[in-house]
């Protein structure tokens, strides 16, 4: 698969299947985008589970805070980058590595966050994956929503959007 453009059909499948993700490199300041998205992927009805060791056993926004992917006990859907490039590598190995046991199906990689050898890896181990993207900002470019977010559609209409 080509990652400079992904079709919306695809990402409004990832969006719509996923409804549990784990953030890695979320921060418990309120200012930063990592925090931000979670946020917003919360009242979108997601659950969204705060990786970041320098937090672990904290609370950000009322999930409690892991150290890696292997330490959350729970199931998740999609694991959400909010890393650099090269910290992108080793993370999506931690992902392939409990895929099976977590019922991960979905890497995705932040606005400036592309590492094509671990998408590689990933899509090999039977993952998809995103790179470059954001899912809050492809949330509401796929809604329609014209708001306070940043997020320009191109979509001005009278019709209510459905919902992902």
């Amino acid at each position: 698969m080509t990652h400079d453009r992904y079709p919306d059909a695809l990402l409004r499948g990832v969006l719509g299947s996923c409804r549990t993700i784990a953030m890695v490199g979320t921060s418990a300041n309120w200012v930063r985008p990592s925090y931000f998205a979670m946020k917003y992927l919360q009242s979108k009805g997601y659950r969204v589970i705060p990786v970041n060791p320098g937090e672990a056993g904290n609370e950000i926004l009322g999930e409690t805070v892991y150290s890696s992917l292997a330490d959350i006990p729970d199931r998740f859907d999609m694991v959400d980058i909010f890393r650099n490039s090269e910290a992108a590598g080793p993370i999506t190995d931690q992902a392939i590595a409990a895929a099976k046991e977590k019922g991960i199906k979905v890497v995705w990689m932040q606005l400036g966050v592309r590492n094509d050898a671990a998408a590689a890896r990933a899509e090999a181990a039977g993952l998809s994956v995103i790179m470059n993207r954001c899912p809050k900002i492809e949330y509401g470019r796929l809604s329609g929503e014209l708001s306070w977010g940043g997020v320009n559609s191109r979509i001005i209409s009278s019709k209510r959007q459905r919902a992902i």
